[in-house]
C-alpha cells in the first residue's frame, strides 16, 4: 500500500513505480484517456502544453492539466540531463486545490503515451486491421503495442530497430506477452510493406517513414519525435495523410516538427490538422473510408497524464489492485 507523507502541513499519498505498475492495467488506461479526451471536447477539461526550461547541462519539462468534471487537476515534472531522466506527478483536487498524490511517474508515462496510441486506433485505424509494424524497439515500445493490439485483433507484428539483439530481445518478450508473432525484420520498408498500422517510436532526428512506403488504408502512429530537432516522417509521407490528427493542437504548433514544416512549406495548413478530441468527442468523424491514409501525431501531453493518475489514486485508495 501507498505511503503517505507530510506536504505544506498535510497528508499526500507518495506512489511509487512498482505500485503504478501493479494497478495501471493498459485496459484501464485506455478508458480513463478516451473518457478525458471526450470530457475535454466539451470542456469539462483543460491542457496546457508543455513548457521547456533549458540549461546547458540539461533540461526541465513542465506541463499540467486539469480534468475538473472528475474532481482532480495536476501537473508532471522531468528533468532530463546526461544522467538520465526523472519523473514525477502531483495530482490534486480541483475543488480545493489540495495535493492528494505524488506519484513517481516513469512507467506512468510509458502506459499513457501507448494508451493514446490505442485511443487513436481504435478511431482512425480500419476495424479490420491485423497486420502491425512497429519501428523502434525501446523504452516506450511494448506499451505502444500492447495498446494497439488492445484495440484491434492483431494477427501478425512486424519490427524493426537498429540494434538487432535489443530488437530480437523485444520480439521475444512481446510475443510470449501478447501470444501473437512479433517477427524482427531487416529494415523500415520491410516492416511497413504488409502492415495497416504503423507505430513510429524511436529518437531518430531525421525521417525515415517516407512517403513511397505508405499505401491506401494505412494508420499511422507517430509517436516518437516532439520536438523541432526530430522527424520520423518526410514531408511527402505528411503530404499523403487525408486525415491527420494530433492530441494537442496547441502542442503541435510548438512541437511537431513533421507538421511544422511542410506548413512552413506551404504543402499542409493547420486548418487541415484536427483534434484527437473532437473525434473521441464526437464534434468530428474518424476514419472516412477504407481507402484514407490517417496520421496521429502523438506528443504526449498532460490531459493524459492526469487522466492515468486519476485511475492510480483511485485504484490505491479503494484498494482494487
Amino acid at each position: 500500500m501507498a505511503e503517505q507523507i507530510t506536504l505544506n502541513g498535510e497528508l499526500v499519498w507518495l506512489i511509487r513505480e512498482h505500485e503504478v505498475v501493479q494497478v495501471l492495467t493498459m485496459e484501464r488506461a485506455l478508458q480513463a484517456v478516451e473518457a478525458a479526451f471526450r470530457d475535454w471536447a466539451h470542456g469539462r477539461a483543460t491542457n496546457q502544453p508543455r513548457q521547456r526550461i533549458h540549461t546547458p547541462q540539461g533540461t526541465l519539462h513542465l506541463m499540467g492539466a486539469s480534468w475538473h468534471s472528475k474532481g482532480y487537476l495536476g501537473y508532471k515534472a522531468y528533468l532530463s540531463f546526461p544522467g538520465g531522466t526523472r519523473f514525477h506527478m502531483l495530482l490534486a483536487s480541483a475543488a480545493s486545490g489540495q495535493p492528494l498524490a505524488l506519484i513517481e511517474a516513469d512507467a506512468l508515462g510509458q502506459i499513457r503515451t501507448g494508451a493514446a496510441t490505442g485511443v487513436a486506433t481504435r478511431y482512425l485505424a480500419r476495424e479490420n486491421a491485423a497486420r502491425v509494424a512497429i519501428i523502434g524497439t525501446g523504452h516506450q515500445a511494448s506499451t505502444q503495442l500492447q495498446a494497439v493490439c488492445a484495440v484491434r485483433a492483431v494477427e501478425q507484428v512486424y519490427a524493426f530497430s537498429r540494434t538487432r539483439e535489443r530488437l530480437d530481445a523485444f520480439c521475444q518478450q512481446m510475443s510470449e506477452q501478447l501470444g501473437i508473432p512479433v517477427q524482427p525484420v531487416g529494415c523500415v520498408e520491410e516492416a511497413v510493406q504488409n502492415a495497416e498500422v504503423v507505430i513510429t517510436i524511436t529518437n531518430a532526428r531525421e525521417p525515415f517513414l517516407t512517403g513511397a512506403m505508405l499505401r491506401p488504408g494505412m494508420h499511422i502512429n507517430a509517436a516518437g519525435a516532439n520536438s523541432l530537432a526530430r522527424r520520423e516522417l518526410d514531408t511527402y509521407a505528411v503530404g499523403r495523410c487525408d486525415r491527420i490528427v494530433v492530441d494537442d493542437l496547441a502542442q503541435a504548433r510548438l512541437e511537431a516538427a513533421e507538421l511544422i514544416l511542410p506548413i512552413e512549406m506551404r504543402r499542409l495548413s493547420w486548418e487541415q490538422v484536427h483534434s484527437l478530441a473532437h473525434i473521441v468527442g464526437g464534434l468530428l468523424p474518424g476514419r472516412q473510408s477504407p481507402e484514407e491514409i490517417t496520421l496521429f501525431k502523438s506528443l504526449g501531453i498532460a490531459l493524459e497524464d492526469v487522466a492515468v493518475a486519476v485511475v492510480v489514486y483511485e485504484a490505491l485508495q479503494s484498494g482494487k489492485t
